[in-house]
């Protein structure tokens, strides 16, 4: 089982999550890019995420929900910067009850050796208060599992 890793750097303002899959780069595309296949990995498990839009465009946007057991639902919201199939999405990331502190997030598809692909997302954000408060809220333990449920998908 490969780990996830995750970093870190507040000199920076950025947060890097990473991890080495057994899939090829277009698989691992697909499933950042499908919004059937987002649903099946994005945030943690025991939400219910679906998807309001999936615009795969430059200036295209995007809208995921979160729905909790409870019924308390949550959402995110940005735009699509940059798309280089099946190499780099970037695009900006709102948690829409936290609107306005917006972060550039920039995921990375490198292929390696032997059919594995390395997926590294780095989250950039304009100040050390927004990088905090993100991480405070369980950032860490959600990318892990996300990533977690990415490999379950692809690795079938």
């Amino acid at each position: 089982m490969q780990d996830t890793s995750f970093t870190v750097n507040k000199e920076q303002l950025e947060v890097t999550t990473s991890r080495v899959f057994r899939a090829t780069p277009e698989r691992l595309w697909q499933a950042h890019t499908d919004s059937n296949q987002i649903t099946q990995w994005w945030g943690p498990g025991a939400y219910e995420t679906t998807i309001d839009k999936n615009e795969i465009r430059v200036g295209g946007g995007w809208r995921y929900v979160q729905k909790a057991k409870d019924g308390d639902i949550s959402a995110f919201r940005g735009e699509y910067k940059e798309i280089d199939e099946p190499h780099k999405l970037v695009r900006t990331f709102e948690y829409e009850p936290m609107a306005g502190h917006v972060l550039l997030e920039t995921v990375t598809i490198e292929p390696l050796s032997d059919g594995q692909t390395k997926v590294t997302a780095t989250a950039h954000y304009d100040n050390i208060q927004d990088l905090e408060g993100m991480v405070s809220m369980g950032m860490e333990s959600g990318e892990r599992e996300s990533f977690e449920r990415l490999a379950k998908l692809v690795e079938q």
